[in-house]
Protein backbone atom coordinates (compact mmCIF):
# COMPACT_ATOMS: atom_id res chain seq x y z
CA UNK A 1 0.00 0.00 0.00
CA UNK A 2 1.34 3.47 -0.63
CA UNK A 3 1.50 5.85 1.95
CA UNK A 4 0.34 9.36 1.96
CA UNK A 5 2.55 11.76 1.86
CA UNK A 6 2.10 14.87 4.51
CA UNK A 7 2.02 17.99 2.90
CA UNK A 8 5.12 20.25 3.31
CA UNK A 9 3.89 23.21 5.69
CA UNK A 10 5.80 26.23 5.74
CA UNK A 11 5.73 27.78 9.23
CA UNK A 12 6.51 31.37 9.64
CA UNK A 13 8.50 33.01 11.68
CA UNK A 14 7.37 35.33 14.29
CA UNK A 15 8.98 38.24 12.91
CA UNK A 16 7.37 37.49 9.28
CA UNK A 17 4.05 36.48 10.68
CA UNK A 18 3.78 40.08 12.42
CA UNK A 19 5.05 41.73 9.25
CA UNK A 20 2.04 39.84 6.77
CA UNK A 21 0.07 40.63 9.52
CA UNK A 22 1.41 44.37 8.84
CA UNK A 23 0.91 43.98 5.29
CA UNK A 24 -2.88 43.24 6.06
CA UNK A 25 -3.96 46.03 7.49
CA UNK A 26 -1.81 48.67 5.32
CA UNK A 27 -3.91 47.37 2.52
CA UNK A 28 -7.53 47.28 4.39
CA UNK A 29 -6.99 50.55 5.35
CA UNK A 30 -5.42 51.80 1.83
CA UNK A 31 -8.60 50.46 0.16
CA UNK A 32 -11.01 52.06 2.74
CA UNK A 33 -9.04 55.07 2.49
CA UNK A 34 -9.79 55.03 -1.55
CA UNK A 35 -13.36 53.87 -1.58
CA UNK A 36 -14.92 55.64 0.96
CA UNK A 37 -15.13 58.91 -0.14
CA UNK A 38 -16.88 57.36 -3.09
CA UNK A 39 -19.31 55.90 -0.83
CA UNK A 40 -19.78 58.73 1.41
CA UNK A 41 -20.27 60.90 -2.27
CA UNK A 42 -23.22 58.61 -2.95
CA UNK A 43 -25.04 58.45 0.17
CA UNK A 44 -25.16 61.91 0.70
CA UNK A 45 -26.56 62.76 -2.64
CA UNK A 46 -29.40 60.51 -1.17
CA UNK A 47 -29.44 62.36 2.51
CA UNK A 48 -30.71 65.35 3.64
CA UNK A 49 -28.09 68.18 3.27
CA UNK A 50 -28.45 69.21 6.96
CA UNK A 51 -27.62 65.78 8.30
CA UNK A 52 -24.02 65.63 5.95
CA UNK A 53 -23.34 69.19 7.62
CA UNK A 54 -23.85 68.30 11.45
CA UNK A 55 -21.73 64.77 10.30
CA UNK A 56 -24.53 62.89 10.79
CA UNK A 57 -23.92 60.77 7.70
CA UNK A 58 -21.33 58.19 8.26
CA UNK A 59 -21.90 54.93 6.44
CA UNK A 60 -25.89 55.10 5.48
CA UNK A 61 -27.93 57.47 4.22
CA UNK A 62 -30.59 59.55 6.72
CA UNK A 63 -33.58 60.65 5.68
CA UNK A 64 -33.24 59.69 2.55
CA UNK A 65 -34.28 62.04 -0.35
CA UNK A 66 -33.90 62.51 -4.51
CA UNK A 67 -34.71 66.19 -4.21
CA UNK A 68 -30.95 66.74 -5.95
CA UNK A 69 -31.05 64.38 -8.39
CA UNK A 70 -34.74 65.29 -9.58
CA UNK A 71 -33.71 69.37 -9.43
CA UNK A 72 -30.54 68.72 -11.83
CA UNK A 73 -32.62 66.45 -14.33
CA UNK A 74 -35.17 68.68 -14.78
CA UNK A 75 -32.76 71.11 -16.91
CA UNK A 76 -33.02 70.19 -20.34
CA UNK A 77 -29.44 71.03 -21.09
CA UNK A 78 -28.33 68.35 -18.34
CA UNK A 79 -29.58 65.29 -20.79
CA UNK A 80 -28.10 67.43 -23.80
CA UNK A 81 -24.74 67.62 -22.16
CA UNK A 82 -24.90 63.95 -21.47
CA UNK A 83 -25.46 63.05 -24.93
CA UNK A 84 -22.63 65.59 -25.97
CA UNK A 85 -19.87 63.75 -23.47
CA UNK A 86 -20.71 60.25 -25.20
CA UNK A 87 -20.38 61.27 -28.26
CA UNK A 88 -17.50 62.96 -27.37
CA UNK A 89 -15.83 59.95 -25.55
CA UNK A 90 -16.66 57.24 -28.19
CA UNK A 91 -15.00 59.48 -31.03
CA UNK A 92 -12.73 60.82 -29.36
CA UNK A 93 -11.35 57.78 -27.69
CA UNK A 94 -11.63 55.89 -31.34
CA UNK A 95 -10.03 58.72 -33.08
CA UNK A 96 -7.35 58.80 -30.83
CA UNK A 97 -6.41 55.25 -30.93
CA UNK A 98 -6.61 55.49 -34.80
CA UNK A 99 -3.78 57.96 -34.36
CA UNK A 100 -1.61 56.90 -31.43
CA UNK A 101 -1.50 52.94 -31.92
CA UNK A 102 -0.18 52.95 -35.63
CA UNK A 103 2.52 55.94 -34.34
CA UNK A 104 3.71 53.83 -31.62
CA UNK A 105 3.98 50.70 -34.23
CA UNK A 106 5.98 52.47 -36.29
CA UNK A 107 8.49 53.55 -33.17
CA UNK A 108 8.98 50.62 -32.64
CA UNK A 109 10.45 49.02 -35.88
CA UNK A 110 14.05 48.73 -35.99
CA UNK A 111 13.83 50.06 -40.13
CA UNK A 112 12.20 53.64 -39.27
CA UNK A 113 13.99 56.06 -40.84
CA UNK A 114 14.97 58.98 -38.38
CA UNK A 115 13.34 56.70 -35.44
CA UNK A 116 16.21 58.56 -33.10
CA UNK A 117 14.80 62.50 -34.32
CA UNK A 118 11.21 61.54 -34.38
CA UNK A 119 11.14 59.95 -30.87
CA UNK A 120 12.90 63.19 -29.21
CA UNK A 121 10.04 65.08 -31.50
CA UNK A 122 7.39 63.11 -29.86
CA UNK A 123 9.15 63.64 -26.62
CA UNK A 124 9.85 67.60 -26.57
CA UNK A 125 5.88 68.41 -26.35
CA UNK A 126 5.61 65.97 -22.81
CA UNK A 127 7.80 68.90 -21.40
CA UNK A 128 7.35 72.30 -23.59
CA UNK A 129 3.80 73.38 -24.34
CA UNK A 130 3.10 76.12 -26.95
CA UNK A 131 0.42 77.86 -24.19
CA UNK A 132 -3.09 78.31 -24.06
CA UNK A 133 -2.84 81.69 -26.43
CA UNK A 134 -1.07 80.20 -29.43
CA UNK A 135 -3.32 77.11 -29.06
CA UNK A 136 -6.56 78.83 -29.33
CA UNK A 137 -5.05 81.03 -32.18
CA UNK A 138 -4.24 77.92 -34.34
CA UNK A 139 -7.85 76.69 -33.41
CA UNK A 140 -9.35 79.55 -35.05
CA UNK A 141 -7.19 79.89 -37.63
CA UNK A 142 -8.38 76.49 -38.31
CA UNK A 143 -11.51 76.92 -37.99
CA UNK A 144 -12.04 74.90 -35.46
CA UNK A 145 -13.42 77.45 -32.91
CA UNK A 146 -16.48 76.72 -31.68
CA UNK A 147 -16.75 73.77 -33.71
CA UNK A 148 -17.74 69.71 -32.56
CA UNK A 149 -14.73 68.72 -33.65
CA UNK A 150 -12.89 71.05 -31.72
CA UNK A 151 -13.38 67.91 -28.53
CA UNK A 152 -12.25 65.64 -31.02
CA UNK A 153 -9.18 66.56 -33.16
CA UNK A 154 -6.63 68.62 -32.30
CA UNK A 155 -6.30 67.08 -28.87
CA UNK A 156 -5.94 63.91 -29.50
CA UNK A 157 -2.14 62.92 -30.21
CA UNK A 158 -0.98 61.92 -26.94
CA UNK A 159 2.85 61.49 -26.46
CA UNK A 160 3.09 59.34 -23.46
CA UNK A 161 0.38 57.22 -25.34
CA UNK A 162 2.96 56.55 -28.15
CA UNK A 163 5.73 55.85 -26.11
CA UNK A 164 3.69 53.22 -23.90
CA UNK A 165 2.17 51.72 -27.17
CA UNK A 166 5.42 51.79 -28.70
CA UNK A 167 6.99 50.12 -25.91
CA UNK A 168 4.39 47.58 -25.72
CA UNK A 169 4.92 46.84 -29.65
CA UNK A 170 8.58 45.88 -29.07
CA UNK A 171 8.31 43.84 -26.12
CA UNK A 172 4.91 42.12 -27.35
CA UNK A 173 5.87 41.64 -31.25
CA UNK A 174 8.86 39.62 -32.23
CA UNK A 175 10.60 40.19 -34.97
CA UNK A 176 9.98 36.28 -36.49
CA UNK A 177 6.27 37.36 -36.41
CA UNK A 178 6.81 39.98 -38.65
CA UNK A 179 9.06 37.62 -40.53
CA UNK A 180 6.38 35.03 -41.35
CA UNK A 181 4.46 37.59 -42.45
CA UNK A 182 6.39 38.59 -45.24
CA UNK A 183 7.26 34.97 -46.08
CA UNK A 184 3.21 34.27 -46.00
CA UNK A 185 3.68 37.66 -48.52
CA UNK A 186 1.91 40.27 -46.11
CA UNK A 187 2.70 43.94 -46.40
CA UNK A 188 3.03 46.36 -43.52
CA UNK A 189 -0.48 47.52 -43.38
CA UNK A 190 -1.95 43.82 -43.63
CA UNK A 191 0.24 42.49 -41.00
CA UNK A 192 -0.27 45.76 -38.66
CA UNK A 193 -3.92 45.17 -39.01
CA UNK A 194 -4.61 42.15 -39.44
CA UNK A 195 -2.21 40.90 -36.66
CA UNK A 196 -0.90 43.26 -34.58
CA UNK A 197 -3.96 44.60 -33.86
CA UNK A 198 -5.67 41.40 -32.68
CA UNK A 199 -2.37 41.10 -30.64
CA UNK A 200 -3.30 43.96 -28.83
CA UNK A 201 -6.30 44.03 -26.70
CA UNK A 202 -3.99 44.66 -23.80
CA UNK A 203 -2.56 48.20 -24.55
CA UNK A 204 -5.78 48.82 -26.60
CA UNK A 205 -7.68 48.54 -23.48
CA UNK A 206 -5.66 50.72 -21.47
CA UNK A 207 -5.16 53.28 -23.57
CA UNK A 208 -8.59 53.15 -24.84
CA UNK A 209 -9.44 53.63 -20.70
CA UNK A 210 -7.39 56.40 -20.33
CA UNK A 211 -8.58 58.52 -23.00
CA UNK A 212 -11.79 58.06 -22.53
CA UNK A 213 -11.42 58.89 -18.89
CA UNK A 214 -9.46 61.75 -19.76
CA UNK A 215 -12.56 63.30 -22.22
CA UNK A 216 -15.23 62.57 -20.03
CA UNK A 217 -13.67 64.79 -17.42
CA UNK A 218 -12.79 67.30 -19.98
CA UNK A 219 -14.06 70.91 -18.89
CA UNK A 220 -11.46 73.11 -20.00
CA UNK A 221 -11.30 72.87 -23.13
CA UNK A 222 -15.19 73.24 -23.89
CA UNK A 223 -15.20 76.31 -21.70
CA UNK A 224 -12.01 77.80 -24.02
CA UNK A 225 -13.53 76.85 -27.23
CA UNK A 226 -16.88 76.05 -27.40
CA UNK A 227 -19.40 79.19 -26.93
CA UNK A 228 -22.54 77.36 -27.83
CA UNK A 229 -24.51 75.79 -25.17
CA UNK A 230 -25.82 73.27 -27.36
CA UNK A 231 -22.40 71.73 -28.12
CA UNK A 232 -20.82 71.62 -24.59
CA UNK A 233 -20.29 68.36 -22.76
CA UNK A 234 -21.60 67.37 -19.41
CA UNK A 235 -18.80 68.73 -16.82
CA UNK A 236 -19.30 71.87 -18.13
CA UNK A 237 -22.56 72.66 -17.83
CA UNK A 238 -22.81 70.80 -13.95
CA UNK A 239 -19.96 73.67 -13.75
CA UNK A 240 -22.44 76.61 -14.60
CA UNK A 241 -25.35 74.64 -12.28
CA UNK A 242 -23.03 74.56 -9.50
CA UNK A 243 -21.63 78.05 -9.83
CA UNK A 244 -25.03 79.13 -10.45
CA UNK A 245 -26.89 78.10 -7.63
CA UNK A 246 -24.11 78.69 -5.03
CA UNK A 247 -24.44 82.72 -6.02
CA UNK A 248 -28.79 82.46 -5.97
CA UNK A 249 -28.13 80.91 -2.09
CA UNK A 250 -25.02 83.09 -1.17
CA UNK A 251 -27.76 86.48 -2.65
CA UNK A 252 -31.00 85.72 -0.89
CA UNK A 253 -31.15 85.33 2.97
CA UNK A 254 -33.59 84.03 5.60
CA UNK A 255 -35.45 80.70 5.14
CA UNK A 256 -35.10 80.83 1.86
CA UNK A 257 -31.42 81.60 1.75
CA UNK A 258 -31.22 78.06 4.01
CA UNK A 259 -33.63 76.36 1.49
CA UNK A 260 -31.55 76.95 -1.29
CA UNK A 261 -28.25 76.24 -0.14
CA UNK A 262 -29.53 73.10 1.15
CA UNK A 263 -30.48 72.43 -2.56
CA UNK A 264 -27.29 73.60 -3.62
CA UNK A 265 -25.31 70.77 -1.58
CA UNK A 266 -27.75 68.12 -2.26
CA UNK A 267 -26.94 69.27 -6.55
CA UNK A 268 -23.33 69.29 -5.82
CA UNK A 269 -23.69 65.78 -4.29
CA UNK A 270 -25.56 64.30 -6.81
CA UNK A 271 -23.45 66.07 -9.77
CA UNK A 272 -20.95 63.79 -8.36
CA UNK A 273 -22.44 60.72 -8.69
CA UNK A 274 -23.90 61.60 -12.60
CA UNK A 275 -20.67 62.79 -13.54
CA UNK A 276 -18.04 59.83 -11.98
CA UNK A 277 -20.60 56.64 -12.18
CA UNK A 278 -21.00 56.06 -15.84
CA UNK A 279 -17.10 56.19 -16.59
CA UNK A 280 -16.27 53.77 -13.34
CA UNK A 281 -18.47 51.24 -14.66
CA UNK A 282 -15.90 50.60 -17.89
CA UNK A 283 -12.93 49.80 -15.35
CA UNK A 284 -14.77 46.23 -14.67
CA UNK A 285 -14.89 45.12 -18.44
CA UNK A 286 -11.72 46.00 -19.23
CA UNK A 287 -9.68 45.03 -15.71
CA UNK A 288 -8.50 42.03 -17.27
CA UNK A 289 -6.40 43.57 -19.89
CA UNK A 290 -5.48 46.47 -17.69
CA UNK A 291 -2.89 45.37 -15.56
CA UNK A 292 -1.42 42.99 -18.29
CA UNK A 293 -0.99 46.66 -20.34
CA UNK A 294 0.55 48.76 -18.27
CA UNK A 295 3.08 46.10 -16.83
CA UNK A 296 4.48 45.46 -20.51
CA UNK A 297 3.67 49.15 -21.72
CA UNK A 298 5.89 50.67 -19.19
CA UNK A 299 9.05 48.21 -19.72
CA UNK A 300 12.03 50.75 -19.92
CA UNK A 301 13.98 49.62 -23.28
Amino acid sequence: MFKKRKSAVVRLSKRDQVFKVAIYILAILMIVAVLYPMWFVLIASFSNPSDVANGEVFLWPTRWTLKGYKTLFDRDTIWRSYFNTIVYTILGTAFSLIVNLPAGYALSRKDLLGKKWLSILYVIPMFVGGGLIPTYMVVKNVGLLNNFWVMIIPFSVSSYNIIVARTFFKQSMPEGLWEAAQIDGAGTFRYFFEMVIPLSKAIIAVLGLWTAVGIWNQWFNALIYLQDEKLQPLQLILRQILITNQQISANSTGQLGAELQQLAEMMKYASIVVSTLPIMLLYPFLQKYFNKGVMLGSLKE
